[in-house]
């Protein structure tokens, strides 16, 4: 069979390597060549067709050992199948009747933990009743003794708000009283300043006007300059004057607003 390829592809590569006839399709190939190829692939031929025909034979030898196998595999198949099923059939009717008899011997285990389950539940219903009565009554008598203590304690709670009251009402009264007595205090004590300093002012005025007669009644035959000395001296005192009539002004004692009174 490796001939015939060998023949074909020969062939094959001297078509593919043939001078092309120029305007045509054709090619040139030697003759001799392509001659010996097909004699040779002629030759080749039988022999290789015996060989395929011998492997048609043996496949289909071993096509028909397949299949005898293949049934034998499938009857021993089949046969362990029958034999597994009818294990089976027996384990679990074996097994049904072993979970029957379990669930009967649970069933009745349930049944028997059921009832006592209920009847202890009975038991510490009555036990917890007969408690929760007992506290009922401890906490009634409780409850009792602490609204009586509550009644007597509001009493005392009651005075000493009064009390609280009491007192609380007589610290306003004392702090308005002092804060009043202060006011006045200072009331006078400013009226006092306040005459001290207008004397004060009054006295001052007057010594300065006593210096302007005195400075009236000189010669007036002075030099010019004098005379400008003079009416500059007085043009100073005027502007003294009208800064201490400011300064007595300013510096008289303001009252200041009283501060609201609590009560």
């Amino acid at each position: 069979m490796y001939r015939v390829f060998e023949s074909l592809d020969e062939l094959v590569r001297n078509l593919e390597q043939a001078y092309a006839v120029p305007m045509t399709s054709n090619c040139m190939v030697p003759r001799h060549e392509m001659l010996a190829l097909l004699d040779d692939l002629r030759n080749a031929l039988p022999v290789e067709m015996d060989d395929a025909q011998d492997v048609l034979d043996k496949q289909d030898e071993i096509l028909h050992g397949a299949e005898e196998r293949a049934d034998q595999i499938i009857s021993e198949a089949n046969a362990e199948a029958d034999d597994t099923v009818t294990r089976a059939r027996e384990d679990s009717d074996a097994m049904l009747a072993d979970a029957q008899h379990r669930a009967t011997t649970m069933v009745a285990q349930a049944e028997d933990e059921a009832t006592t389950l209920v009847d202890n539940a009975r038991a510490d219903a009555e036990r917890t009743r007969a408690q929760a009565d007992e506290e009922y009554q401890r906490a009634v008598a409780a409850g009792q003794a602490e609204q009586e203590r509550l009644v007597s304690e509001s009493e005392v709670v009651r005075r000493a708000d009064d009390e609280a009251h009491r007192i609380v009402e007589s610290a306003h009264s004392e702090s308005n009283r002092l804060r009043t007595e202060c006011d006045e205090f200072v009331d006078d004590k400013l009226g006092e300043f306040e005459t001290t300093l207008s004397d004060l002012l009054r006295t001052v005025n007057n010594d300065r006007s006593a210096l302007r007669r005195g400075a009236g009644v000189r010669s007036r035959g002075e030099s010019r300059a004098e005379g400008r000395e003079l009416r500059g001296e007085a043009r100073a005192d005027a502007r003294s004057e009208s800064r201490g009539e400011n300064w007595e002004r300013e510096s008289r004692p303001r009252r200041a607003p009283r501060a609201p009174r609590d009560y």
